[in-house]
């Protein structure tokens, strides 16, 4: 299931894979950033498995005024003008999660779309015009991701409860 998974991810027609883990691009750009910058104490990791897939996992804690966890990759800016939305390839834990990016690295804002995961594998499709832009879990009245430029790419767990989590990602790509 997971070969015929990589197959189709590489195959679709007009798409950019973003990052693909298995193909061994850089998870060294991958960082975890947890809620302890604002004083929490909420505890994650990211690595990749032996199956060869990227996994956000820890434990999500409301303790000192916490309740967050995500991972986020930099990248250099990319003109993502000719795709339309963003395709993960991911099995979660059945939760809730944000798939978030930045169209530029000096806006404080990024542009954010929940989606629930099932348990099972499957390939979730996020249109861009569907993005819209959040400043510390508050929605700002701006017009919604536009599509035109992308330089950071992000996923965030922060359901209001202390929970463990676990999300694993085959690949990332636009379409």
């Amino acid at each position: 299931m997971k070969t015929l998974t990589l197959i189709i991810c590489m195959m679709m027609v007009n798409t950019f894979i973003l990052f693909d883990f298995k193909k061994g691009d850089e998870v060294g750009n991958w960082a975890v950033v947890n809620d302890v910058v604002m004083g929490g104490r909420s505890e994650a990791d990211f690595a990749v498995n032996s199956e060869g897939n990227g996994v956000f996992s820890g434990q999500v804690s409301l303790e000192n005024n916490g309740g967050f966890s995500s991972v986020r990759y930099r990248f250099e800016s990319l003109e993502v003008i000719k795709y339309k939305k963003v395709i993960l390839k991911l099995k979660g834990d059945g939760k809730a999660y944000q798939f978030r990016l930045k169209s530029d690295l000096s806006h404080a804002h990024s542009y954010v779309k929940d989606f629930q995961t099932s348990g099972e594998w499957e390939s979730i499709e996020i249109d861009f015009k569907d993005m819209h832009p959040r400043f510390r879990g508050r929605v700002l009245n701006m017009p919604n991701y536009q599509g035109d430029r992308m330089c950071e790419i992000a996923f965030l767990i922060a359901n209001k409860k202390a929970e463990a989590f676990r999300l694993e990602i085959d690949c990332i790509s636009l379409k």
